[in-house]
């Protein structure tokens, strides 16, 4: 892929000067004896059974774990603020948009020679790849989120409707389904946390809202591929074919249960949200993969998703490996995860799916052999894409947008433009070179 290394070489040559004195590799200051103690801060749900799993099997290493809040809701902060004064844990988890953030901002270690191989060559290549910039890998995913198509299947049976296959026949079946049962609609354009969505979407399509050229930073969430899909979905809200809503609220959701809304993009993770949000639905949902623009030359983006880093401040980088690699590839880590509640992630290594796949009830799917079809979805992923150095700036700034374009106050390809024209000058305040493509 001739775009990856050129379209991290700038990001790099920042994380470089940014990261001067933390070692790659690094040893351990452990004491003459008893075990290392080491911090692990996540949101993720299970992570206290994960760690009560490590803590019971190993004796040589101990995890202390802080719960702490999802990144929106004051995690990222929480840990940008613990760096600055250099006390963040030695393990955190953090959300791939925001990785190369803070990765500019010096938060976690480059974990290149400290990862071992035997890790790396378990992890999907899709998966490693928005962890790695110009050949230097930052964190360890821990799951990886292909986006896929739910949908209400007696809903679709009942009226004849087709699951769509392309993005012509998703409009299609829109427009079918709306005339069979006007307050119904195909799926839902979100205007709190869309633009992550509308990124997926652009992603899919082709787009490369970052890249870099001779040291500068390229910026473009206007591309052709964007303005295609910016386009598409405009027409769709235009002719109330989708329902214009807060994502994750409760009028989605109860949308979702009454069957008004009778489908939804997401991420292979909103399957068992799904299960647990909207019980009453069982055995009417059923999952397809996500409509294709070419289906000669099918493309899968993501949405979601979770890495863990080893960082700056470790004082036991070793060990912390050791924690997270066990916590990526091993069943055991996983099994302790999953008893926790229902989950669909997608594992970042494929070799785990059979564990995930014992440990899911897919009876609310009919019984679908839902991780199958999210692994071949997984291996269609674009390896083309690579998020930008300030996304918590630009996703408020796109959200602030699509709100104003779902009230009728401008349009979709404006709230993307308007995006790229707030997240400049933050950009620029990190001494980057930025233009526009």
């Amino acid at each position: 892929m001739r775009c990856t290394r050129r379209a991290v070489a700038a990001l790099f040559t920042i994380f470089a000067m940014l990261l001067t004195g933390c070692s790659a590799g690094g040893g351990s200051d452990t004491a003459g004896s008893g075990p290392v103690h080491i911090t692990f801060w996540s949101a993720l749900r299970g992570s206290q059974e994960v760690v009560d799993e490590y803590n019971r099997t190993h004796t040589d290493i101990k995890v202390d774990f802080e719960q702490v809040p999802s990144g929106e809701q004051g995690g990222w902060a929480k840990l940008s603020n613990a760096a600055r004064a250099g006390n963040a844990p030695d393990v955190a988890t953090i959300e791939y948009p925001q990785l190369p953030g803070f990765t500019i901002d010096g938060v976690p270690r480059d974990i290149t020679k400290l990862m071992p191989d035997s890790v790396r060559r378990k992890i999907l290549p899709q998966a490693l790849d928005l962890t790695t910039f110009d050949g230097r890998t930052y964190a360890v995913p821990v799951d990886i989120e292909p986006m896929v198509f739910l949908y209400r299947k007696d809903i679709f049976a009942k009226n004849n409707i087709p699951v769509p296959k392309t993005w012509a026949e998703f409009e299609s079946s829109a427009r079918k389904l709306k005339q069979a049962q006007p307050r119904t609609r195909i799926a839902s354009l979100f205007t709190t946390g869309g633009t992550l969505y509308m990124a997926a979407y652009a992603w899919q399509a082709g787009a490369r809202w970052y890249d870099t050229a001779d040291d500068t930073w390229r910026i473009s969430m206007d591309d052709a591929p964007t303005r295609k899909v910016a386009d598409y979905w405009q027409g769709l809200m235009d002719d109330d074919l989708v329902r214009v809503e807060p994502g994750s609220s409760q009028q989605w959701r109860a949308h979702l249960s009454s069957g008004e809304t009778a489908g939804y993009l997401a991420g292979a993770w909103a399957a068992g949200s799904m299960m647990a949000s909207t019980p009453d639905g069982k055995g009417k949902w059923a999952i397809a993969p996500v409509p294709q623009w070419d289906p000669a030359k099918p493309r899968v983006s993501t949405q979601g998703g979770s890495t863990f880093m080893v960082t700056k401040d470790s004082k036991h980088p070793k060990e912390a490996m050791d924690f997270i690699s066990w916590m990526v590839t091993s069943p055991a880590a996983l099994r302790a995860k999953l008893s926790s509640g229902v989950s669909s992630a997608f594992p970042s290594v494929p070799g785990l799916v059979p564990v995930a796949r014992k440990e899911m009830d897919t009876s609310y799917f009919s019984g679908q052999d839902i991780f199958g079809l999210f692994g071949e979805q997984a291996e269609l992923i674009s390896p083309s894409w690579k998020w930008g150095p300030r996304m918590v700036s630009t996703t408020t700034s796109g959200d602030d947008g699509l709100a104003k374009a779902g009230a009728g106050s401008g349009s979709i390809l404006d709230a993307l433009r308007e995006a790229q024209s707030r997240t400049l000058p933050d950009l620029k305040s990190l001494g980057l070179s930025v233009t526009t493509r």
